[in-house]
């Protein structure tokens, strides 16, 4: 009998994101309200040519959080879709897929800055692992596309790749209207997605040239989490 818990029956590297995340998020709020520190302008992601820019804060950014529901909200999609991605890849290669997205949402973001606001953005700072979990969606959407997902107000049930496609939709749509009083990070949310979907051909590219016996990414068939 197996009496281990949920928690205990996480993969690793999900779990210790989890920890990471809440951890930052706790000492951020701390340093906030007793020391007046706001640790999230010195790692949180500013405009490349702000004096406030630090080459640290592509990868930082995504582990600070502006408040509970901003975080609970990111975990909590770490939580539901990135398990099975982690089992699916191995923990070492699902790692590298979550920093990459996040870096690669900054780099997206840096470039939506640059090409419109130039130093306008000098004080803009984003926060936060939307690109990252953007990035997992996609990723479950790809390699579990007939997974049936629950949404928020919808009674029937939406299957994973079309859920991804219509998430991809809105921010598309919200990026480019630029809602006033948004204050979200739209177009990082589809670079996470975009260099996800990079990594992920390269990985069926190179798995496939590897091996033909079905071992690798080139080898992987859809099917339900465990």
């Amino acid at each position: 009998m197996n009496n281990n818990s949920f928690w205990d029956r996480l993969p690793i590297v999900t779990k210790s994101l989890l920890v990471i995340n809440f951890v930052c998020w706790l000492v951020d709020v701390i340093l906030k309200n007793r020391a007046g520190i706001m640790l999230s302008g010195v790692l949180g992601l500013n405009y490349i040519f702000s004096p406030s820019f630090h080459f640290w804060q592509p990868l930082t950014y995504m582990f600070m959080h502006a408040n509970f529901e901003h975080i609970f909200f990111n975990m909590f999609a770490v939580l539901m879709f990135a398990p099975a991605l982690e089992q699916q890849w191995g923990s070492r290669r699902f790692l590298l897929y979550y920093l990459v997205t996040g870096v690669g949402a900054a780099i997206v973001q840096e470039l939506v800055w640059f090409i419109f606001y130039g130093p306008s953005a000098a004080g803009a700072v984003t926060i936060g692992a939307s690109g990252a979990v953007f990035g997992i969606l996609l990723a479950f959407g790809l390699l579990f596309p007939d997974t049936k997902l629950f949404i928020f107000f919808i009674p029937i049930p939406i299957r994973a790749r079309i859920f991804v496609i219509i998430y991809a939709v809105c921010e598309l749509f919200l990026g480019v209207a630029s809602f006033s009083g948004d204050n979200v990070a739209h177009f990082a949310h589809l670079g996470g997605m975009l260099f996800g979907y990079l990594l992920i051909l390269l990985w069926r590219r190179k798995d496939k040239d590897k091996s033909d016996s079905g071992a690798g990414f080139g080898g992987w068939h859809y099917q339900d989490p465990v």
